[in-house]
């Protein structure tokens, strides 16, 4: 399973996964530069490297996102959330057209939920997909 997932990654690395780091990484360093939204940022940028490395992860919900998160993510979605979900189904698309593409094109299709809502979600490996980046079981 390890070589299939690696060789899914360099795959997607090649055929949208830089791009679209880099599309988070962009909006991840201007919301930085505002100060203010930092935390936006913060979530960007963990977009950004599960983007680059998707296979072999999992997005989960952190349990103790409360109101600030939703907030936080309605704001998200008006000022960059939407741009970053229209790349994704535009690349989406474009690996749909090969057969080989589809597995990446499911991928991309995936990630919008955590493109649309970054804040109160947690990138884990998804072998261990209760298991928070704090060691402690949230299941």
């Amino acid at each position: 399973m390890g070589l299939l997932r690696l060789l899914l990654n360099v795959i997607w690395l090649v055929f949208g996964g830089f791009w679209l780091a880099l599309g988070y990484a962009v909006a991840g360093l201007i919301c930085f530069v505002l100060i203010i939204t930092i935390p936006w940022g913060i979530a960007s940028f963990r977009i950004a490297g599960f983007v680059l490395w998707p296979f072999g992860r999992t997005i989960v919900s952190k349990p103790t996102a409360g109101v600030g998160s939703l907030l936080g993510n309605i704001i998200w979605i008006l000022v960059a959330g939407i741009w970053l979900v229209i790349a994704h189904v535009t690349t989406a698309v474009a690996q749909a057209l090969t057969i080989v593409g589809i597995p990446l094109a499911i991928a991309n299709l995936k990630v919008i939920p955590v493109t649309l809502a970054p804040l109160g979600k947690e990138i884990v490996p998804s072998d261990r997909p209760f298991v928070s980046a704090y060691g402690a079981y949230e299941g």
